[in-house]
């Protein structure tokens, strides 16, 4: 299983939001950059960025930053937050960025998505499809930045995309974002139960090397820790360590 380290970009600083709510933030630098290449001592391949600014106003506004820490880091750079039209995604594309997430424009335009898979390829785009489960148990999706109810299950979503090579899917409980609540495995055995062939990205809640290792046993193929990599809670030698015995 890949361990992909996250950097949340907020105002030019790196940040973690609690649960999704703009207004619970937690500042971790001033220098993202600087924390791109601490992640790129870890024993990884993949960074995940998100300009949570461009997710919320659909205006990506720390382009510089996704920039330089591509450059810096060496590590295959998957970007999100405020993808919404052709040209942003061939641009980032052009510019070294290895894969490009797309939030709610997978939720909002299905056919404008499809189009890009089939140009693009399904290697070079990453669908981010953020949950709120329901009273009844069912994963709902939120989008713009999860302030607004996208009134569609996780599942109507990716069956529509059936027919369209679908390959990457970003799972996020919103719950368990930022929360140290741990992962929602349950869930994400749920989706790859249904969808076996999808490279499913677990993202959200994952608190030590112990989440990691769970859902790796049950098949998991990468998750996305943020948290709990800036506050030391999953150490180098312990990425090290799980990379080894993989």
């Amino acid at each position: 299983m890949r361990i992909i380290p996250a950097i949340d970009l907020k105002e030019g600083k790196c940040v973690r939001l609690y649960k999704g709510d703009f207004d619970k933030t937690t500042e971790y630098s001033n220098d993202p950059v600087e924390v791109g290449r601490r992640f790129s001592l870890l024993d990884v391949q993949d960074l995940h960025i998100v300009d949570l600014d461009g997710a919320r106003s659909g205006e990506q506004k720390n382009r510089s930053i996704v920039r330089a820490i591509s450059a810096e880091t060496g590590l295959d750079v998957q970007l999100g937050g405020g993808l919404r039209d052709r040209r942003s995604v061939e641009d980032w594309l052009n510019s070294g960025v290895s894969r490009c997430v797309i939030g709610s424009m997978a939720i909002k335009d299905v056919p404008t998505v499809t189009e890009w898979l089939r140009e693009f390829g399904p290697d070079q785009l990453v669908l981010a499809l953020d949950v709120k489960v329901s009273e009844d148990g069912a994963p709902m999706l939120t989008t713009h930045g999860w302030t607004e109810d996208a009134g569609v299950s996780l599942w109507e979503c990716i069956e529509s995309y059936a027919d369209a090579g679908i390959r990457h899917v970003l799972c996020t409980d919103v719950s368990r974002d930022g929360a140290m609540a741990g992962p929602n495995t349950e869930l994400y055995v749920e989706i790859l139960e249904r969808y076996p062939d999808l490279q499913l990205q677990a993202s959200g809640g994952v608190r030590n090397i112990g989440d990691l290792q769970q859902l790796r046993s049950k098949g998991v193929p990468a998750a996305i820790s943020g948290k709990a990599l800036l506050d030391g809670a999953i150490t180098t030698t312990e990425v090290a360590s799980f990379r080894r015995s993989a």
